[in-house]
């Protein structure tokens, strides 16, 4: 997992790359263009199809401008495509799906924003140049013309994506001021692409940082899921906490850069984090192998509970009791501020709180009745959960991690043998609510259920019972109330 921008890319790669791209694009990118060009209209492909062309990345989902206006794109599109929609169309953009290709078009634009809102007021451009320069950054604001494919690149964005540098095509602070939330396409697409951030860029964002408090709270945490879903996240969060963004939109991650004692009694936990997270990444082939948005935003908030629980012990050492639980609430009032779906907060507020668990039980052989309550509390979250307590050790004493990963080794090896004879996954006590009333000859209520919770810690406890003894176990229980 690379900390450092990737290195230079050679031109002749580049146009190499964009040149193969555009011939597996050609029984679209030729055809649309013919037809357009035909009805006298201009058309280019723009943006991210381009920018990932030249870096060799294969695109369906393809984006045209064009001097058409949307009425006249459409007629084009119904005769062309296989299913047409046109939610778009007060932005200018027609769109249409032709076999396995999804294809946009957009009249060119000329957008004037309030000060006060990121929403542009549109007006339709009539050159291509004038709708690329006000595009985000140069590297997203190149285009290819159809059918000649001839490039367009008024703003230097091919040398930029060369050399792995964000620049905006005009002054950042006015880019920014249109629209803030480009500060943070800035941190996502350093972390999607590897590139370094111009420091003309990066000082915008730093004086502009309040701006980002007019962005919707859905569409900060879209960009935060697209920025730790990317390959290289450990670039975009450095760069939201170095701007000072990160503050705004979740400030629990800067705030783990403890000031360090002159003892050094403890390590630093934001850099720990971001190392926690990186080898969560690096494990994710646990989980299916395709980035994992809750598993990685776990490993990001999992010590978000030090700063408020730290405490200087008189010995010299530094404690941060009940910092996974502080953090769990810290994580769920975060995730509620940025509108995640409450199946989300759940999964990531219970991995916060469970991931000093398995340290909690020592270094002994683990009970079998450890075991189950291990797996009862990680419930859906354990495979998750199995990443996030690995991922946690970034002790560089190689002898201490090879002891904690034998040790973990062994947890899961005892976890696999329990389910196998107790089907672990779905414990329940040995009788059911049925059972329990008709056994005491009570009626629904809240003894109900301090009779089913007392069945279910025997149940962890002491594995499966028989019938007999477990309504045995009842009965004493009842007694004894």
């Amino acid at each position: 997992m690379p900390e450092a921008p990737l290195p230079t890319l050679r031109l002749a790669d580049v146009q190499r790359a964009v040149a193969d791209e555009l011939d597996r694009m050609s029984p679209v990118i030729d055809d649309l263009g013919r037809l357009f060009n035909d009805a006298g209209h201009e058309l280019a492909l723009v943006g991210g199809p381009v920018r990932d062309a030249m870096l060799g990345r294969a695109h369906h989902d393809l984006d045209f401008a064009t001097s058409a206006r949307p009425e006249q794109t459409e007629r084009l599109l119904k005769g062309w495509g296989d299913a047409l929609w046109d939610m778009g169309r007060a932005f200018g953009t027609i769109g249409c799906r032709k076999g396995e290709w999804v294809v946009e078009v957009t009249t060119y634009r000329s957008e004037v924003y309030d000060p006060t809102s990121r929403k542009p007021t549109v007006d339709f451009g009539d050159t291509l140049d004038g709708d690329l320069g006000r595009r985000d950054f140069t590297v997203n604001a190149m285009a290819v013309k159809v059918p000649g494919r001839e490039l367009e690149d008024p703003f230097g964005g091919v040398v930029d994506l060369a050399h792995r540098v964000l620049r905006t095509p005009g002054r950042p602070e006015d880019s920014f001021s249109d629209d803030p939330l480009r500060m943070m396409r800035a941190a996502r697409f350093a972390a999607q692409l590897g590139f370094t951030v111009d420091p003309a860029v990066v000082a915008a964002m730093t004086a502009m940082a309040e701006r980002i408090d007019i962005i919707s709270a859905e569409r900060v945490r879209d960009e935060l899921v697209k920025l730790v879903c990317a390959p290289y996240p450990r670039l975009g969060l450095s760069l939201l906490v170095e701007t000072g963004l990160a503050a705004r939109v979740l400030p629990e991650l800067p705030a783990l850069a403890l000031e360090r004692d002159e003892h050094h009694r403890h390590k630093d936990v934001y850099e720990h984090t971001l190392t926690v997270l990186e080898q969560a990444i690096d494990l994710e082939d646990r989980l299916g192998g395709e980035p994992d948005f809750v598993s990685r935003f776990a490993a990001l908030m999992h010590d978000v509970g030090k700063p408020r629980t730290r405490r200087f012990v008189d010995d010299g050492t530094v404690t941060f009791h009940h910092h996974d639980v502080v953090g769990a609430k810290l994580t769920r009032k975060r995730m509620k501020a940025l509108k995640f779906s409450n199946d989300e907060i759940e999964a990531v507020s219970r991995l916060v709180e469970l991931h000093l668990r398995f340290h909690g039980y020592g270094s002994g052989e683990w009970t079998d009745s450890a075991v189950r309550r291990y797996v009862r509390d990680a419930g859906d979250q354990l495979a998750r959960l199995h990443v996030l307590t690995r991922a946690d050790c970034t002790t560089r004493n190689q002898r201490k991690a090879d002891r904690l990963r034998r040790s973990y080794d062994g947890l899961e090896e005892r976890i696999a043998r329990l389910s196998e004879e107790e089907e672990l996954g779905s414990i329940r006590p040995d009788l059911d609510g049925n059972q329990i009333m008709e056994i005491l000859g009570i009626a629904p209520g809240r003894e109900v259920g301090q009779a089913y919770h007392h069945l279910l810690e025997l149940r962890m406890d002491r594995g499966p019972m028989e019938e007999d003894d477990a309504r045995a176990a009842l009965l004493a229980w009842w007694a004894s109330r």
